[in-house]
């Protein structure tokens, strides 16, 4: 399992600076085939300084939910950390 790109990427507005919330398209490589699923996630800063990101999936994907999430969190802070999300 492979997470190629998040595209169409929407920041909600949301009054409160240190949590963003988004949506987008997960584009992933699931046992050779290309799955599309919509996705929503947020990056909270929290006091300490630490992000925690928290994602949810639309759609059931045929693929264990647990690696699935942590591969997408890796990329979500990658997008981050270069800023590559909208503002």
């Amino acid at each position: 399992m492979k997470v190629l790109e998040i595209k169409d990427i929407i920041r909600k507005d949301v009054p409160i600076y240190y949590r963003m919330f988004f949506s987008g398209i997960a584009v992933l490589q699931v046992m050779n085939k290309l799955v599309e699923r919509s996705i929503d996630f947020s990056i909270e800063i929290k006091p300490t300084g630490q992000k925690e990101i928290l994602v949810t999936i639309a759609a059931p994907v045929d693929y264990p939910l647990v690696p699935l999430i942590r591969e997408l969190k890796q990329f979500i802070d990658k997008l981050d950390s270069h800023g590559e999300l909208p503002l």
